[in-house]
């Protein structure tokens, strides 16, 4: 399996696109598993983006009793042969009262070889991160943070009520996020060709007059 090469023609489709296909492969699951709520939202979407997930849990609002290594996170961006989408949960009892994702991290991450970043919590400085090119996405915005600290990371994390897991193939739009499976990923791809082609002929003028016998 070329995963390179499936993460880039994954580029070509779209997050609603492949949830479709995947549900021709595998037939409908839990919506957990498969994409995220609507409490998640883009703040710099330019592009489709297609990364494997970089996992961590975080804490940014009280300081916690065991911590790691933040840079731990980064070195797993640093690691992987792949495009990554750096994943954070936070894990606080008031979950994003404090940002995790601000445009110090959208600049390390950029440069590090991240594709996108994502938080189960909120993000700040926007500006910032436009200018790092970094797509981002969030469940909330605030100004600030407390001590900021990484909890664990390539582990499972739930981001807007998806579980997603260290590795696993993400596609990121303006609808959110689908996960995407690697067992599944090359026949998934396959279905998304035969999902584009039949909605566009779905969505022509003459296929709908003629479904509903109009002129």
């Amino acid at each position: 399996m070329d995963i390179n090469k499936l993460i880039n023609d994954f580029k070509k489709y779209d997050s609603a696109t492949v949830q479709n296909a995947m549900i021709l492969v595998r037939g409908y699951v839990d919506a957990n598993e498969d994409y995220t709520s609507p409490d998640l939202k883009s703040y710099n979407f330019y592009e489709t983006i297609v990364g494997l997930a970089v996992t961590g849990k975080v804490t940014p609002l009280n300081e916690p009793q065991n911590k790691i290594d933040f840079d731990d996170l980064y070195r797993n961006v640093i690691n992987s042969e792949f495009p990554s989408i750096i994943v954070l949960q936070d894990i606080e009892k008031e979950n994003g009262r404090a940002a995790c994702i601000g445009d110090v991290m959208a600049h390390m991450a950029k440069t590090l070889g991240a594709v996108g970043m994502v938080a189960d919590g909120s993000v700040r400085d926007i500006p910032g991160i436009k200018k790092a090119n970094m797509p981002v996405w969030g469940t909330g915005r605030v100004p600030g943070h407390g001590p900021f600290n990484l909890i664990d990371t390539q582990i499972d994390v739930e981001v807007a009520n998806l579980i997603i897991h260290p590795g696993d193939i993400l596609i990121a739009d303006e609808d959110g996020i689908t996960r995407i499976p690697i067992d599944i990923a090359e026949e998934t791809l396959e279905k998304c060709a035969v999902v584009r082609e039949k909605e566009t002929n779905m969505m022509k003028e003459t296929e709908i007059k003629k479904r509903f016998g109009v002129d």
